[in-house]
């Protein structure tokens, strides 16, 4: 399954109250290097608290974590620059144009004026994006702005990018087509964590994890989780496990 056995992400359970409300219970699992590894979870099952965790943005209450090698609670600094990061709202500038957004956000990561040109020229042309590339982003379609986005996450070639939701609200095809681009960064090495509701999305990753109720109540394969459940699909297996969920919807 993976090209290295290098862990890029480990945690020993992980854990954020909030008062007394538990939000992510001692959670503890491995990620490798150019897995992509599907966090799955209803609304409310603690899916963002850890991804917050995870990125160096929301201090754990206890338990330890090491991402891209640095440590969750003294090199959160060093662990923003070795991370991408896509929201479900593609944090792109509207009112820049493509190749503006992708300058801007190059010089963010620390890029050099030559790796910013070299970059931008390859992207554009690889998403097929030469006739859009001096128009405004907010006038692309939401098919074209989620591929820039993720390709402006992954442009500093982060060690893993983390994806919130991010194909919600597209259409099939196009969900399949970012999903082509997700397969080239694991190609390239770079890990991928995503984050979806699509139980059919969920067949693409290496590996998924299933949050209830702020627990981590399953970690496999998606072969091994049919097999386990007796399930013939993901549906089947998030159905099981999410049975007696007393958070969310």
């Amino acid at each position: 399954m993976n090209k290295t056995q290098e862990t890029v992400i480990v945690t020993d359970k992980l854990t954020k109250r909030f008062g007394d409300f538990i939000a992510a219970h001692e959670i503890t699992f491995e990620v490798y290097a150019g897995e992509i590894f599907g966090f799955l979870g209803a609304n409310g099952a603690g899916k963002t608290t850890a991804m917050r965790m995870l990125c160096g943005l929301s201090k754990p209450s206890s338990g330890s974590a090491t991402i891209a090698g640095f440590d969750i609670y003294k090199e959160t600094e060093k662990i923003k620059q070795n991370i991408g990061y896509m929201s479900q709202k593609f944090s792109l500038y509207e009112d820049l144009t493509t190749i503006e957004n992708i300058k801007f956000f190059g010089g963010i990561y620390g890029l050099s004026d030559k790796q910013i040109k070299e970059k931008s020229d390859t992207l554009i042309e690889q998403l097929g994006l030469q006739n859009e590339a001096r128009k405004m982003v907010g006038s692309l379609p939401l098919g074209w702005k989620q591929k820039l986005a993720f390709s402006v996450a992954i442009l500093h070639e982060p060690k893993i990018v983390f994806l919130d939701e991010p194909t919600g609200g597209v259409d099939p095809v196009t969900r399949r087509q970012f999903w082509d681009l997700i397969y080239d960064a694991s190609d390239k090495g770079i890990t991928i964590f995503v984050t979806t509701h699509y139980m059919d999305e969920a067949e693409y990753c290496n590996r998924i994890s299933m949050m209830v109720d702020g627990e981590m109540k399953a970690l496999d394969t998606p072969a091994q989780l049919k097999q386990k459940f007796s399930a013939s699909s993901m549906d089947e297996v998030f159905f099981e496990l999410a049975r007696g969920a007393k958070r969310g919807e």
